[in-house]
């Protein structure tokens, strides 16, 4: 059991941060399916008066109502909270250079940040997903360009290989330059494919990984019957939750059979099946803090509840049996008894990470 006020160090640095984040994608209705500003401040201010400091919202997120509700809402609070804010994503289609990771667009995209959500400073800028085109040295001078300017104060990233990610740690690191301290990624009980590289190498290089979607877009609160399983390749933001989630391919007949077992481990202990796939992220050591999306004051309240929540032993192992993704090159290879055989001749030795 833990709360909100139970601060935790994000990756390398001595910022405190609230054990499950805030996430404003919710904030506005300009997608069509968002909470609208009363019912925002009302999960805004639930989650700041149990002790929450942790926001998490983007340039683009409804059309730039996210930041404009949010920088609302912290104008009275701005120095307990954590604000973290993103940029990549497009602002004005059409515009080549209104997109992408490169300086001209990171500058432009913060700028607009501050303006949107009225502050002098955001706290946690990340790169929202890598474009496959910018270099990795323009990236990290330009994130470190703008701490030296106290534009932002850290760095983090999110959506990005994880070998692009290992290599714009290290030159950081061989430069003096501002490493990243968090790494946003998608996790949850439907996507554990980040556990191959993404999880292992966060750990390793000192980032805190805040999961995003810990409820698989939805299809973990149990809503969902394998009747409903669909696919979509829409190119546009769905205007259902339904089609968000229908075009991120997770309403699949598997991901339902995944959220039936946390259902079931749900009804033997008394939880919501929400509260059940959140604690099951927070009990991955390497995860600082998951990131809720709730559109109403009812489901806040619900994700708030997984912190109250201890899985056993047994119901991580259930859980964990019930999701398993398929092994990879070369975990897959070097594992077998055989290679191990041959690496360690028959001695017994521990692994590490």
């Amino acid at each position: 059991m833990t709360s909100l006020d139970s601060y935790r160090l994000l990756g390398r640095s001595g910022l405190r941060v609230s054990p499950l984040a805030l996430g404003t994608m919710t904030f506005g209705q300009d997608w069509g399916w968002g909470a609208d500003a009363g019912e925002a401040r009302r999960i805004f201010d639930l989650y700041v008066d149990r002790g929450g400091n942790f926001v998490d919202t983007a340039v683009n997120y409804t059309d730039g109502a996210s930041e404009r509700i949010t920088g609302e809402f912290i104008k009275d609070k701005r120095e307990r909270i954590v604000l973290a804010t993103k940029f990549t994503m497009a602002r004005e289609p059409g515009n080549p250079n209104a997109g992408g990771n490169h300086r001209l667009n990171m500058v432009r995209s913060v700028e607009q940040s501050l303006r949107q959500l009225g502050t002098d400073r955001i706290d946690l800028l990340y790169l929202h997903a890598w474009d496959m085109t910018t270099g990795p040295e323009e990236v990290m001078r330009g994130l470190d360009d703008l701490v030296r300017s106290g534009k932002i104060h850290y760095a983090g990233i999110c959506n990005t290989p994880a070998w692009r990610v290992a290599q714009m740690q290290a030159i950081a690191d061989l430069r003096g330059w501002s490493p990243f301290v968090a790494l946003q990624i998608e996790y949850s009980l439907v996507e554990r494919t980040v556990e191959h590289e993404l999880i292992p190498m966060a750990a390793a290089l000192g980032m805190g990984v805040l999961p995003w979607s810990p409820l698989g877009g939805g299809v973990l609160t149990g809503k969902y019957a394998r009747s409903d399983a669909m696919d979509s390749g829409d190119a546009s933001v769905a205007p259902t939750r339904k089609g968000v989630i229908a075009s991120s391919g997770h309403l699949t007949a598997r991901s339902i059979g995944i959220a039936e077992t946390v259902r079931a481990v749900a009804d033997e202990i008394g939880a919501t099946p929400s509260q059940v796939a959140i604690a099951w992220t927070l009990a991955n050591p390497a995860v600082t803090s998951p990131i809720l999306g709730a559109r109403t004051v009812a489901q806040a309240e619900d994700n708030l509840g997984a912190l109250d929540l201890a899985l056993s032993p047994e119901h991580i192992e259930r859980l964990d049996r019930a999701s398993a993704p398929e092994p990879i090159f070369p975990a897959r290879f070097v594992g077998r008894p055989m290679v191990r055989q041959l690496i360690f001749g028959g001695a017994s030795v521990g692994r590490r990470g």
